[in-house]
């Protein structure tokens, strides 16, 4: 298991020195206690240099992404779990890694970190709904979709997914279909990407009403992202339900002075009175 040290001194990092992969396991070990984190690090390092063996001499990006492509999806048959999207296990590299399948975050990453391997200057993007992989080729991006085997995707179809999240008269009044997509396609940097894969867990143990996975996952989400007022309330919430009343006040009194104008603030300030109250009837 991973001490949170660990992780928080990985997060310290300036970004170009966070190990993504690394991060990425080192989240899954609070679900699977005892990881080989460089058990994992060496499978992806092995499958780089399988694929690094199948390029061809003297290819360009572009032929590494179609070597890529047929490598992770036809040869070993990586593909997107859509059949039950949502599954925790889909959110784990380490899962991934053994199930060959996985959610378009997860599936990006794996992407990312072999592609980088063999020299493809790949990056992430925070796509709204369904991460994507992007490349620069030629003066020109290349949107990539890992969860559909590397499917390269033209404007019309980023339009086509907007549309899916955004809805009408949103964007400001203008027409999902007008709005420049630009910033959409901006680059996601690495603490970006494990804050999206922690949401996402985030969801899925909320909605399955586990609060201990819960608690790990805004533990992690409040190292990567310690900005993230939100998660501090919501953990001190957390700890409250979990009749954690000292960590509950602790949380929620920090969450009060960094966000003291926040919509929420007066009942949260209620609720320091009713866990101070608590907390004293433990001494």
């Amino acid at each position: 298991m991973n001490p949170p040290d660990r992780f928080a001194e990985l997060m310290a990092r300036d970004e170009a020195e966070i190990d993504l992969a690394r991060a990425c396991l080192m989240i899954a070990a609070d679900a699977y206690p005892g990881l080989d984190v460089d058990g994992y690090l060496g499978e992806i390092e092995r499958l780089a240099v399988r694929l690094r063996g199948r390029l061809p001499p003297g290819g360009g990006a572009e032929e590494r992404v179609v070597a890529l492509n047929r490598f992770l999806f036809d040869d070993l048959g990586y593909s997107g779990n859509a059949g039950d999207y949502y599954d925790p296990r889909n959110s784990y590299l380490n899962e991934v890694l053994d199930r060959r399948t996985g959610i378009p975050i997860t599936l990006s990453v794996l992407y990312l970190e072999i592609g980088r391997r063999v020299g493809l200057e790949l990056e992430g993007v925070s796509f709204p709904g369904h991460f994507l992989v992007r490349l620069r080729v030629r003066g020109a991006i290349l949107v990539l979709d890992p969860f559909s085997g590397g499917e390269a995707l033209a404007e019309a179809d980023l339009r086509e997914r907007l549309q899916r999240v955004i809805p009408e008269g949103a964007a400001g009044g203008l027409p999902v279909d007008a709005l420049p997509l630009d910033p959409f396609l901006e680059p996601a940097g690495k603490r970006q990407i494990l804050a999206r894969l922690l949401r996402n867990l985030k969801g899925i143990y909320r909605h399955a009403d586990q609060p201990q996975r819960l608690l790990e996952v805004l533990n992690r989400m409040l190292v990567v992202a310690p900005e993230a007022h939100g998660e501090l309330r919501e953990r001190g919430l957390l700890y409250q339900r979990m009749e954690c009343y000292r960590a509950a006040l602790k949380d929620l009194q920090d969450y009060s002075a960094l966000a003291s104008e926040a919509p929420d603030i007066d009942d949260v300030r209620a609720k320091l009175v009713e866990l101070s109250a608590q907390c004293a009837r433990l001494n």
